[in-house]
């Protein structure tokens, strides 16, 4: 489950520290999108959506906990009204967005699930059109254009072979990146009052919170014992493709801008694509390829716009 930072000054650095934030940028994009190949390998023991996200959960809750107890004991105490805010903003960032990227992708390939969520951008651009009457340029409807081409594409191809699972895969993955871009929109002034590294944590808790009641309200306690492979897949899930990455995209942040890391995000469709083809056994064709080039075509050109905030999806 990314994690919006304003774009901030970055102080000129040698060469080598702009090397090794790439690397952080690049790494963090990486294990972002090794989430998706997780839970296809967790799916083959015949464990659900709900079973999934709360062994992710509980893994990486006691991190999370841990970082939010250290801010209360060492920042101001949140207004009431940020607690709210911060609740609402935890259940739809990192609980509904998590779930329903973790359903769509029982029925998807992880290609096209990790392309869509990588539409999160132009969403928080369209919702600031409609809501905030916001015009959009001519290069923005470009860019707009060009990554949605790119969706259509790789959907058509996909649909060829799943017919109406791909259609509901693709709606539920759609419908998380929708609510990670409404997070975005959310979290955009909180960040720079309270601060990126507390303001994850503080969600992170409120979503694991949920996604543990969840699994305890719709499942029996006896699914929590499963077989040793689940627990192992479930660590690398809560460690490696949680934990890992938010600090590493912070550290990547503070080093080479948001803008620059976010550009280095762009791997991660492509590491996904290959990750699914060696892991998986899924087909990387040429439809493929292509859609997946004009979808990052289109995301790097919304990302060379200036704007105050540059968000980024980063994982659910």
């Amino acid at each position: 489950m990314s994690k919006t930072v304003a774009d901030i000054s970055v102080v000129p650095t040698a060469r080598p520290a702009v090397l090794g934030g790439l690397a952080i940028a690049i790494g963090g994009a990486v294990l972002f999108s090794t989430k998706a190949i997780v839970a296809k390998l967790l799916y083959r023991y015949h464990i659900d959506a709900v079973t999934l996200i709360a062994f992710r959960m509980l893994f990486s809750l006691p991190v999370f906990a841990a970082v939010a107890v250290w801010k209360m004991r060492t920042e101001p105490p949140l207004a009431v009204r940020d607690r709210w805010r911060l609740a609402g903003l935890g259940l739809i960032g990192y609980y509904l967005s998590s779930y329903l990227d973790f359903l769509g992708l029982q029925y998807i390939s992880v290609g096209l699930e990790r392309l869509i969520l990588f539409l999160t951008p132009t969403f928080v651009l369209l919702i600031t059109a409609l809501i905030f009457k916001r015009r959009i340029g001519r290069a923005e409807w470009m860019a707009l254009v060009l990554s949605y081409c790119g969706i259509v594409l790789v959907f058509a191809h996909d649909l060829k072979g799943g017919g109406g699972s791909t259609v509901t895969g693709s709606l539920l993955v759609l419908g998380s990146a929708a609510c990670y871009a409404a997070y975005l929109l959310g979290t955009g002034e909180m960040v720079r009052r309270i601060g990126s590294l507390r303001l994850v944590a503080y969600a992170m808790c409120v979503s694991s919170a949920a996604c543990i009641a969840q699994f305890f309200i719709l499942r029996p306690a006896s699914m929590l014992v499963q077989p040793l492979p689940v627990y192992g897949l479930s660590l690398v899930n809560g460690i490696f493709c949680t934990i890992f990455p938010v600090f590493m995209t912070m550290a990547a942040v503070q080093r080479i801008g948001a803008t620059t890391a976010s550009q280095a995000g762009m791997i991660g469709p492509v590491s996904t694509l290959f990750l699914g083809w060696a892991l998986l056994g899924e087909p990387i064709t040429t439809v493929q390829l292509a859609g997946t080039g004009l979808v990052l075509g289109g995301i790097w050109m919304l990302s060379k716009k200036k704007t105050p905030d540059k968000p980024k999806r980063n994982g659910t």
